[in-house]
């Protein structure tokens, strides 16, 4: 075999780094003797390394090319059949191919960051048999895999799928040594619980899976809870497979029990040792039948079903769901505040602070107050019928952080949509405080995918719906949706007050002039002291200007503070990777530096020099080649994808 001097380096280093083997001469010995074939002769080291005194390695040749079959170490005494471990692609012989009929085949799904693998194999083989297929279909090396999700860790490449007693149906989840994002959740305590995680579940009863997305100061416990709740196994009976072997309370916070981040695959089944489960009656909400036009039930609605008897009784009856509205509402005030208290009622004191009013009032103390006090306005639309609603309420619409957002900057107001009165008397005030198009909008939503929340803004003299946000999304997406609304809001507000206070400025100055028109023709006699008067007046408007002026200054200061706020941290010293350096050339011949990271946004370039007094509506910044104006660029795209990197002039210019 022909190899340059350079491979074979490279070879006989791969080789020391996945076997361990320091002495070069033994290394070197052992890449011949395998005729410099990396996989083949890394299997015939391990394989040595682990044989024991019971332990025969034999060489076999099928078509021409060589295998190594090597039997698992067992005791001397033993007289279970030997399981075959074939460590080069699997390569059968008659008897290995008849003795693996015989075994249990287990299936294999692994997860390889965006790349989802599966493949069966017989349950005699090893560990590391399990790791070469991995390596084959995944390209991460024997050597640099790190396995999750074992049903019970294996303690040796050596160990095999029956000593370990792997479920038919196992998931794993891998990661690389040499990857710098390996899926491992690292960093500090504060940065992970900070943290969203994804939980891929899989129900082995069921064979369903579940995404569940949880913060990192949920408890283990209230997790195990939630899928007792969506999987009927009551949480003593769950038998769990992919935690970390060192978790062992319940009472942990999911940031700190040591899974992978950002997603851990997982795996439950029911106990053997758990009670059968018993038939119960059916839980139904109490839907009136003038509301079937919307929706309709569901197929199995009229089937008894199984759950866990600590959960149920045989004899339980049927509990009705009462909507938050009474059917035909009159009174649409009435109505909100036993909207409010029906709410509280069933999801507790941790609730949004509905608007106790009309929806119209609700739009006039959102959108018809001065620029400055103005706020956006969120309908949330309630309704039984549909499946997202009570998770919508519960993990969404409750969650710490989307109540402190929607208090600082929203108006909140409720309806129920499950009674078809009580849709018409909504659809009829819309109409009458937004137009027909609003109505039209709110008439064709599905029921399905209700519960909503209508974001409502004043734009100019216009009050309009600006988004929709539907009852199947994440925390996530609700605060984005949430968080865009209020930024275009703010951008709107700050432009009206602006222009608001301009125009009850001019109004004052002419009343003012006016006022000194008529004094100076009724005063024809007294005017030396109407020259007085006059000065009097010019010198309040000059302080009143100045004020005016001050306040400007002080609200540009507290804008910068908080552009400030937002500012990415500098790249430290030392730091070269992924670094740019932008120097700023001013209007005045003076030029400023700061690095930034290739990565950030041209939005943080621009708020630097909003920190450093030069703000877009007043400045043009200009690349000096190719020559381009950055403020009229899209501010999200990053540097590296601007080409600022990885050192760059601009230029300021005034407007």
């Amino acid at each position: 075999m022909s190899e340059s001097d350079e491979n074979r380096e490279t070879i006989l280093a791969n080789f020391q780094a996945c076997t361990g083997v320091e002495d070069v001469a033994e290394a070197f010995t052992q890449l011949e003797a395998a005729n410099w074939d990396l996989m083949t002769a890394v299997n015939q080291s391990m394989a040595q390394a682990q044989a024991g005194p019971d332990i025969e390695m034999v060489e076999q040749r099928i078509n021409g090319e060589t295998s190594v079959i090597t039997p698992t170490p067992v005791s001397s005494s033993s007289n279970t059949e030997l399981p075959i471990t074939i460590a080069s692609d699997f390569a059968e012989s008659p008897s290995t191919s008849q003795c693996k009929s015989r075994a249990r085949r287990i299936n294999f799904t692994v997860t390889h960051l965006d790349e989802i693998v599966q493949f069966s194999v017989p349950e005699n083989l090893t560990v590391w048999d399990v790791k070469t297929l991995i390596a084959g279909k995944t390209g991460v090396p024997v050597c640099q895999q790190l396995l999750a999700g074992w049903a019970n860790e294996p303690q040796s490449d050596a160990d095999t799928l029956t000593k370990l007693k792997i479920p038919h149906e196992s998931f794993l989840f891998v990661s690389s040594l040499n990857s710098e994002n390996n899926g491992f959740n690292t960093g500090s305590e504060e940065e992970k619980l900070k943290r969203l995680y994804t939980l891929n579940v899989h129900d082995e009863t069921t064979k369903k899976d579940y995404s569940l997305k949880y913060p990192g100061t949920k408890l283990i416990s209230e997790i195990k809870q939630d899928v007792a709740a969506i999987t009927s196994i009551h949480v003593r009976h769950q038998v769990w497979s992919g935690w970390p072997s060192s978790l062992t309370d319940d009472s942990t916070e999911l940031g700190l029990s040591g899974i992978m981040y950002p997603q851990h695959p997982l795996s439950v089944n029911r106990s053997p040792d758990a009670p059968p489960r018993k038939e119960c009656k059916r839980i139904v909400v109490d839907i009136p039948s003038d509301s079937s036009e919307d929706f309709e039930e569901f197929e199995d609605a009229s089937e008894s079903f199984t759950v866990d008897d600590e959960m149920f009784v045989d004899d339980v009856a049927s509990k009705k769901l009462q909507p938050l509205l009474p059917n035909n509402v009159e009174d649409e005030t009435a109505g909100c505040a036993h909207f409010a208290d029906e709410f509280r009622n069933r999801y507790g004191s941790n609730h949004p602070d509905f608007y106790p009013s009309t929806l119209d009032e609700a739009i006039r103390e959102a959108c018809f107050k001065p620029a400055k006090e103005r706020k956006l306005l969120a309908v949330y639309l309630h309704h039984e019928g549909s499946v997202l609603t009570n998770v919508f309420c519960t993990q969404l619409l409750c969650f710490d952080s989307v109540l402190q957002f929607l208090k600082d900057n929203f108006i909140v107001w409720g309806w129920d949509l499950t009674y078809e009165s009580n849709r018409n008397k909504f659809l009829t005030s819309v109409t009458n405080s937004l137009g027909t198009m609003a109505a039209h909008t709110i008439r064709n939503m599905e029921v399905e995918r209700l519960p909503a929340l209508l974001i409502i803004m004043r734009m100019r003299s216009n009050i309009e719906i600006f988004t929709v946000v539907h009852g199947n999304v994440g925390v996530n997406e609700l605060l984005t949706s949430l968080i865009q609304a209020v930024d275009l809001f703010s951008e709107h507000q700050r432009k009206e007050a602006r222009e608001e206070e301009e125009r009850n400025a001019r109004e004052m100055i002419k009343t003012e002039q006016d006022q000194a028109y008529q004094q100076s023709l009724e005063m024809d006699r007294a005017k030396e002291e109407a020259r007085k008067q006059q000065e009097l007046t010019e010198r309040l408007e000059k302080e009143r200007l100045e004020n005016e002026r001050q306040e400007t200054e002080a609200r540009k200061q507290a804008q910068r503070r908080e552009v400030e706020k937002q500012l990415p941290k500098e790249p430290e010293e030392g730091e070269t990777v992924g670094i740019t350096k932008i120097r700023f050339r001013l209007p005045k011949g003076e030029s400023i530096e700061r690095k930034f990271y290739t990565s950030d946004k041209l939005k943080a370039l621009l708020n630097f020099l909003v920190v450093k007094g030069f703000p877009q509506e007043e400045f043009k910044v200009i690349s000096s080649w190719p020559r381009r104006d950055l403020t009229s660029l899209d501010s999200e795209e990053t540097l590296q994808e601007l080409k600022l990197y990885p050192q760059e002039t601009v230029i300021l210019e005034e407007r």
